[in-house]
């Protein structure tokens, strides 16, 4: 595996959001195989529709067994190391967020290279970043943050996204990348953090 921006940022997602898995199978006290299972379809569920819509088959993560190994590893360091961990809330919350914002410019990257438009490629962004917690809170039988009235968690994908399309234009690439990372996991931490919701119509 080559290591640039884009790969890091791949890496970082993908840890991020097994924890994200891994943490909300503990808390609905499945057993090993069922929590390493909720890690491991958090961690590509959005990747994998996202490939599937583009026609990008066999999917990223079945091309590369890094991805799987990556995804392993961190599940089952975080089983080990669950007891040192103070809050699984926040550590869960954490997560989601970072990688919400990675996945999101990963799919939007992953749409600019198959030339689609600008706006289709930030919805890609969205649903990389999103569904992955969709088939996770689904598969714990639980209402999907993206759903849930009011919440800031998509919103973040897009707005972050359309940022990101903007900056190409003006910056350095691996900088953009970065930045709208950033501005996708402040938006959703601080929307929660001061009770920030979206008006209802």
């Amino acid at each position: 595996m080559t290591l640039n921006v884009s790969t890091i940022i791949e890496i970082l997602g993908t840890v991020a959001f097994t924890i994200s898995g891994v943490f909300s199978a503990m808390q609905k006290r499945l057993d090993a195989l069922g929590v390493v299972i909720i890690g491991f379809i958090t961690a590509i569920g959005g990747g994998t529709i996202r490939d599937v819509l583009i026609g990008y088959t066999p999917v990223s993560w079945m091309r590369n067994i890094d991805t799987p190994l990556i995804i392993l590893v961190t599940a089952f360091v975080t089983i080990l190391f669950k007891k040192h961990i103070k809050s699984f809330k926040v550590t869960l919350f954490l997560c989601d967020a970072l990688g919400l914002g990675l996945f999101t410019i990963i799919g939007i990257q992953r749409g600019l290279n198959v030339g689609l438009h600008p706006g289709i490629c930030v919805a890609l962004g969205t649903i990389t970043g999103c569904f992955g917690g969709v088939i996770r809170d689904i598969s714990l039988n639980a209402i999907p943050m993206i759903f849930r009235r009011q919440e800031i968690y998509a919103t973040a994908c897009i707005i972050g996204g359309s940022i990101y399309i903007l900056m190409l234009h003006v910056i350095d690439p691996n900088i953009a990348k970065l930045i709208a990372v950033a501005i996708v996991c402040s938006i959703r931490i601080l929307a929660v953090r001061y009770k920030i919701k979206l008006p209802v119509g």
